[in-house]
């Protein structure tokens, strides 16, 4: 079967779709990073490889902000941004989307699409509060699953005002709610509901959000988050069934699209699981602007470089 992969890597997880020559999602994996991304790419191309021993790699496409390491790992014909390919993905799921909303791990996104282009978007990388690494947090701070966290929300039945334009605030506020004696559901659908309220004044502001609307990322598995959205825009939002895939999705379509073009892919076989692979870098004091230049030697050759802003490294790279 010849497929497509798309490799989403992230802060808090490393996702990865397999589709077939029809865009239909064959396969899909979503592994926690821990930090070791070049461990979590190998580890989950050797569980694709495991589930679909049939398979043949037609293309490669990567995203998130591990693409361009990724790209290198596993010889990508296509290395795009997360908006793009979360738009792509979006698009293909749901065709007459508008809007996007997007809350992965440690960032958040909406995306406006009209007539099938994206006309607006916007990103917020700053702060914490809202961002599925800050849930998981309140979760292991609450002693609860973050699976079970979007059930405990609707649970509630009384609403909880939780300040949430800050995690820090977010925290100490929960906190003293917990020791006034309001009840442990409530206090999670009032998070939920401050993290929407923080979303929609930062990221939304200023836009047109219209429906449909279509849900993504692995925060779009939380019960509570998506009935806050909701109650808060008065409209219905769906969850796609990929929602945590979305941006590998994006990314495998997006191969698709190159390899289409150059007849050919550069992907390096599933050979790269058992490659060893080691990233260092170093500051070049060729100019003033003291580049910090990322190296990374793949099986003790340098595979490629990146980071300096006039080539002098990057370009000196050959690979065979």
């Amino acid at each position: 079967m010849h497929v497509y992969l798309g490799i989403d890597v992230g802060s808090v997880s490393t996702n990865i779709a397999v589709l077939d020559e029809f865009g239909k999602v064959i396969d899909a994996l979503y592994i926690r990073t821990q930090g070791r991304p070049i461990e979590a790419v190998q580890n989950g191309l050797r569980q694709i490889k495991e589930r679909n021993p049939e398979i043949k790699v037609r293309g490669v496409g990567t995203t998130g902000s591990g693409r361009h390491l990724t790209g290198v790992i596993v010889g990508a014909d296509s290395i795009k941004n997360e908006i793009t390919a979360h738009a792509v993905a979006a698009m293909h799921i749901m065709p007459d989307v508008k809007t996007v909303l997007e809350i992965g791990g440690q960032d958040s996104k909406m995306i406006i699409i009209r007539n099938g282009v994206v006309t607006d978007f916007a990103m917020n990388t700053v702060c914490a509060a809202g961002t599925g690494s800050f849930l998981d947090q309140q979760a292991a701070r609450l002693n609860i699953g973050i699976e079970d966290f979007g059930d405990k929300a609707l649970e509630s039945t009384t609403p909880v005002r939780i300040a949430g334009r800050c995690a820090v605030f977010a925290e100490s506020d929960m906190i003293h709610k917990q020791q006034t004696g309001h009840v442990t559901s409530d206090i999670i659908n009032g998070l939920c509901q401050a993290l929407v309220r923080n979303y929609l004044n930062n990221i939304g502001k200023g836009k047109q959000i219209q429906s449909p609307i279509l849900f993504q990322g692995g925060v779009a598995a939380n019960k509570g988050i998506k009935r806050a959205f909701e109650e808060a825009l008065g409209c219905p939002v769906v969850v796609s069934p990929y929602h945590n895939v979305m941006g590998a999705i994006g990314s495998a379509l997006l191969a698709k699209e190159e390899v289409a073009q150059t007849k050919r892919t550069v992907f390096r076989g599933f050979d790269v699981i058992d490659f060893v692979y080691t990233p260092r870098s170093f500051e070049c004091s060729g100019c003033a602007n003291m580049c910090e230049v990322v190296e990374i030697q793949m099986n003790g050759n340098v595979a490629a470089r990146w980071g300096d802003q006039c080539g002098k490294w990057s370009n000196s790279v050959t690979v065979a």
